[in-house]
Protein backbone atom coordinates (compact mmCIF):
# COMPACT_ATOMS: atom_id res chain seq x y z
CA UNK A 1 0.00 0.00 0.00
CA UNK A 2 1.31 3.36 -1.57
CA UNK A 3 1.69 5.57 1.79
CA UNK A 4 -1.45 7.45 3.06
CA UNK A 5 -2.01 11.07 2.36
CA UNK A 6 -3.13 13.69 4.21
CA UNK A 7 -6.60 15.41 3.38
CA UNK A 8 -7.15 19.00 3.65
CA UNK A 9 -11.30 20.36 3.54
CA UNK A 10 -11.38 24.15 3.40
CA UNK A 11 -13.94 26.43 3.13
CA UNK A 12 -18.26 26.91 3.59
CA UNK A 13 -21.12 24.83 3.60
CA UNK A 14 -24.14 26.16 3.50
CA UNK A 15 -27.61 24.65 3.88
CA UNK A 16 -31.16 27.03 2.47
CA UNK A 17 -28.75 29.73 2.47
CA UNK A 18 -27.82 28.95 6.06
CA UNK A 19 -24.23 28.75 7.18
CA UNK A 20 -23.60 25.42 8.35
CA UNK A 21 -20.05 25.84 9.05
CA UNK A 22 -16.52 27.45 8.07
CA UNK A 23 -13.98 25.56 8.38
CA UNK A 24 -10.41 25.05 7.30
CA UNK A 25 -9.46 21.41 8.50
CA UNK A 26 -6.61 19.01 8.05
CA UNK A 27 -6.95 15.46 8.82
CA UNK A 28 -2.51 14.24 9.31
CA UNK A 29 -1.40 11.32 7.21
CA UNK A 30 -1.10 8.23 9.09
CA UNK A 31 -2.79 9.12 11.90
CA UNK A 32 -6.67 8.96 13.67
CA UNK A 33 -8.13 12.49 13.91
CA UNK A 34 -11.69 12.55 15.68
CA UNK A 35 -14.26 14.98 15.16
CA UNK A 36 -16.39 15.78 17.97
CA UNK A 37 -19.50 18.71 18.18
CA UNK A 38 -22.88 18.98 18.92
CA UNK A 39 -25.69 16.89 16.94
CA UNK A 40 -26.22 19.37 13.74
CA UNK A 41 -23.46 21.30 13.56
CA UNK A 42 -22.47 19.42 10.36
CA UNK A 43 -20.23 16.53 11.20
CA UNK A 44 -21.25 13.97 9.29
CA UNK A 45 -21.63 16.72 6.13
CA UNK A 46 -18.28 17.01 6.60
CA UNK A 47 -17.61 12.93 5.72
CA UNK A 48 -19.89 13.23 3.23
CA UNK A 49 -18.19 15.86 1.50
CA UNK A 50 -15.16 14.22 2.05
CA UNK A 51 -16.69 11.07 -0.06
CA UNK A 52 -18.23 13.17 -2.93
CA UNK A 53 -21.53 12.54 -1.85
CA UNK A 54 -24.65 14.55 -1.90
CA UNK A 55 -24.96 17.05 1.39
CA UNK A 56 -28.75 18.65 0.53
CA UNK A 57 -26.29 21.88 0.80
CA UNK A 58 -23.95 23.37 -1.10
CA UNK A 59 -20.24 23.71 -0.54
CA UNK A 60 -17.86 26.74 -1.45
CA UNK A 61 -13.94 25.21 -0.76
CA UNK A 62 -11.46 22.57 -1.80
CA UNK A 63 -10.96 19.29 -0.94
CA UNK A 64 -7.12 18.09 -1.15
CA UNK A 65 -4.85 15.11 -0.27
CA UNK A 66 -1.43 15.74 0.56
CA UNK A 67 -0.50 13.68 -2.63
CA UNK A 68 -2.22 15.62 -5.24
CA UNK A 69 -4.08 12.19 -6.58
CA UNK A 70 -8.22 11.76 -6.31
CA UNK A 71 -9.29 10.48 -3.08
CA UNK A 72 -11.74 7.59 -5.18
CA UNK A 73 -11.07 4.36 -4.64
CA UNK A 74 -8.68 4.73 -1.84
CA UNK A 75 -11.40 5.07 1.00
CA UNK A 76 -13.17 2.98 2.87
CA UNK A 77 -16.54 4.10 5.14
CA UNK A 78 -18.42 2.77 7.45
CA UNK A 79 -21.77 4.91 7.82
CA UNK A 80 -23.86 5.16 11.03
CA UNK A 81 -26.47 3.03 9.32
CA UNK A 82 -24.87 -0.93 9.31
CA UNK A 83 -26.43 -0.82 5.49
CA UNK A 84 -26.61 -4.96 5.38
CA UNK A 85 -28.21 -6.37 2.65
CA UNK A 86 -30.90 -8.21 4.20
CA UNK A 87 -30.86 -11.07 1.38
CA UNK A 88 -27.10 -11.82 2.05
CA UNK A 89 -25.83 -13.75 4.72
CA UNK A 90 -23.30 -12.55 6.90
CA UNK A 91 -20.44 -13.45 5.46
CA UNK A 92 -21.73 -12.17 1.87
CA UNK A 93 -22.44 -8.86 2.75
CA UNK A 94 -18.61 -8.29 4.54
CA UNK A 95 -17.58 -9.35 0.76
CA UNK A 96 -19.77 -7.10 -0.93
CA UNK A 97 -16.80 -4.66 -1.78
CA UNK A 98 -15.09 -7.76 -3.74
CA UNK A 99 -18.30 -8.64 -5.57
CA UNK A 100 -19.41 -5.19 -6.79
CA UNK A 101 -16.12 -4.15 -7.99
CA UNK A 102 -16.11 -7.65 -10.05
CA UNK A 103 -13.28 -9.36 -8.11
CA UNK A 104 -13.22 -12.98 -6.76
CA UNK A 105 -13.76 -12.22 -2.43
CA UNK A 106 -10.89 -14.02 -0.33
CA UNK A 107 -13.74 -16.15 1.54
CA UNK A 108 -10.87 -17.16 4.51
CA UNK A 109 -10.01 -13.67 5.17
CA UNK A 110 -13.71 -12.70 5.69
CA UNK A 111 -13.93 -16.02 8.01
CA UNK A 112 -10.73 -14.41 9.69
CA UNK A 113 -12.38 -10.87 9.97
CA UNK A 114 -15.48 -12.28 11.33
CA UNK A 115 -13.78 -14.61 13.55
CA UNK A 116 -11.93 -10.97 15.12
CA UNK A 117 -14.99 -9.46 15.64
CA UNK A 118 -16.84 -12.34 17.21
CA UNK A 119 -19.39 -13.25 14.62
CA UNK A 120 -17.85 -16.36 13.25
CA UNK A 121 -20.81 -18.15 14.59
CA UNK A 122 -23.02 -16.00 12.80
CA UNK A 123 -21.52 -15.99 9.10
CA UNK A 124 -24.36 -17.73 7.88
CA UNK A 125 -27.03 -15.69 9.26
CA UNK A 126 -28.82 -12.98 7.45
CA UNK A 127 -28.80 -9.73 9.15
CA UNK A 128 -32.15 -9.74 10.42
CA UNK A 129 -31.61 -12.65 12.69
CA UNK A 130 -28.67 -10.23 14.36
CA UNK A 131 -28.68 -7.84 17.09
CA UNK A 132 -27.72 -4.43 16.72
CA UNK A 133 -24.65 -4.60 18.34
CA UNK A 134 -23.86 -7.62 16.14
CA UNK A 135 -24.80 -5.57 13.04
CA UNK A 136 -22.53 -3.32 13.61
CA UNK A 137 -19.87 -5.18 13.85
CA UNK A 138 -20.65 -7.18 10.51
CA UNK A 139 -20.39 -3.59 9.42
CA UNK A 140 -17.17 -2.60 11.16
CA UNK A 141 -15.72 -5.99 9.62
CA UNK A 142 -16.91 -5.02 6.29
CA UNK A 143 -14.93 -2.02 6.54
CA UNK A 144 -12.11 -3.42 8.27
CA UNK A 145 -11.74 -5.95 5.13
CA UNK A 146 -11.71 -3.04 2.62
CA UNK A 147 -7.85 -2.52 3.79
CA UNK A 148 -7.90 0.75 2.58
CA UNK A 149 -5.30 4.24 3.05
CA UNK A 150 -8.33 6.13 4.15
CA UNK A 151 -10.99 5.17 6.69
CA UNK A 152 -14.08 7.35 7.55
CA UNK A 153 -15.87 5.99 10.69
CA UNK A 154 -19.53 7.60 11.65
CA UNK A 155 -20.04 6.56 15.24
CA UNK A 156 -18.67 2.93 14.36
CA UNK A 157 -19.12 1.96 18.25
CA UNK A 158 -22.11 3.26 19.34
CA UNK A 159 -24.65 0.30 19.48
CA UNK A 160 -21.99 -1.86 21.46
CA UNK A 161 -22.13 -2.61 25.40
CA UNK A 162 -19.19 -1.04 26.58
CA UNK A 163 -16.65 -4.56 26.84
CA UNK A 164 -17.01 -4.99 23.29
CA UNK A 165 -16.92 -1.28 22.15
CA UNK A 166 -13.46 -1.61 24.02
CA UNK A 167 -12.79 -4.82 22.11
CA UNK A 168 -13.18 -3.57 19.02
CA UNK A 169 -11.81 0.00 19.67
CA UNK A 170 -8.58 -2.04 20.15
CA UNK A 171 -9.27 -4.17 16.93
CA UNK A 172 -9.86 -1.09 14.67
CA UNK A 173 -6.84 0.98 16.45
CA UNK A 174 -4.60 -2.41 15.47
CA UNK A 175 -5.62 -2.78 11.83
CA UNK A 176 -6.24 0.92 10.98
CA UNK A 177 -2.38 1.84 12.34
CA UNK A 178 -0.74 4.04 10.07
CA UNK A 179 -3.68 4.71 8.08
CA UNK A 180 -5.56 7.84 7.52
CA UNK A 181 -8.29 7.46 9.73
CA UNK A 182 -11.51 10.31 10.81
CA UNK A 183 -13.34 8.82 13.55
CA UNK A 184 -16.73 10.77 13.93
CA UNK A 185 -18.16 10.26 17.50
CA UNK A 186 -20.23 11.93 20.14
CA UNK A 187 -18.48 10.35 23.03
CA UNK A 188 -15.33 12.26 24.29
CA UNK A 189 -14.22 8.94 26.25
CA UNK A 190 -13.60 7.49 22.49
CA UNK A 191 -11.43 10.41 21.36
CA UNK A 192 -9.80 10.43 24.32
CA UNK A 193 -8.60 6.69 24.13
CA UNK A 194 -8.20 6.42 20.40
CA UNK A 195 -7.07 9.93 18.95
CA UNK A 196 -3.88 10.99 17.32
CA UNK A 197 -5.39 14.52 17.14
CA UNK A 198 -8.98 15.86 17.87
CA UNK A 199 -10.87 18.58 16.23
CA UNK A 200 -14.00 20.15 17.60
CA UNK A 201 -16.56 21.27 14.83
CA UNK A 202 -18.34 24.58 15.36
CA UNK A 203 -20.19 26.79 12.70
CA UNK A 204 -17.06 28.76 12.76
CA UNK A 205 -14.40 26.25 12.44
CA UNK A 206 -12.95 23.15 13.66
CA UNK A 207 -11.18 23.72 17.18
CA UNK A 208 -7.96 21.61 17.99
CA UNK A 209 -7.78 20.34 21.11
CA UNK A 210 -4.88 18.49 23.01
CA UNK A 211 -4.41 14.88 23.23
CA UNK A 212 -2.88 12.53 26.14
CA UNK A 213 0.47 11.68 26.25
CA UNK A 214 0.19 8.34 25.29
CA UNK A 215 0.37 6.13 22.61
CA UNK A 216 -3.63 5.15 21.47
CA UNK A 217 -5.02 3.11 21.69
CA UNK A 218 -5.11 4.45 25.34
CA UNK A 219 -5.75 2.55 28.76
CA UNK A 220 -9.26 3.54 30.05
CA UNK A 221 -8.13 3.72 33.09
CA UNK A 222 -5.41 6.31 32.52
CA UNK A 223 -5.34 9.77 35.05
CA UNK A 224 -4.85 11.34 31.19
CA UNK A 225 -7.23 9.65 29.67
CA UNK A 226 -9.80 10.49 31.99
CA UNK A 227 -8.54 14.19 32.28
CA UNK A 228 -8.84 14.95 28.76
CA UNK A 229 -12.47 13.04 28.74
CA UNK A 230 -13.93 15.46 31.48
CA UNK A 231 -12.13 18.29 29.56
CA UNK A 232 -13.37 17.67 26.26
CA UNK A 233 -17.14 16.75 27.91
CA UNK A 234 -17.30 20.08 30.10
CA UNK A 235 -16.40 21.63 26.98
CA UNK A 236 -18.90 20.26 24.74
CA UNK A 237 -21.61 21.05 27.64
CA UNK A 238 -20.17 24.61 27.85
CA UNK A 239 -19.73 24.56 31.54
CA UNK A 240 -16.93 24.93 33.31
CA UNK A 241 -14.30 22.18 33.59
Amino acid sequence: MTPPPALRLAGQHRVDARRLFDVDMTLAAGAWTCLLGPSGVGKSTVLRLLLGLETGGAFDGTITASDGQPLAGRISYMAQSDLLLPWLTVIDNIMIGDRLRGATPDRDRASAMLARVGLQDHAHKKPAALSGGMRQRAALARTLLEDRAVVFLDEPFSALDAGTRAAMQELAAELLHGRTVLLVTHDPAEAARLADHILILSATGAQSWPVPALPAPRPVSAPEVWACQSALLSHLRGVPA
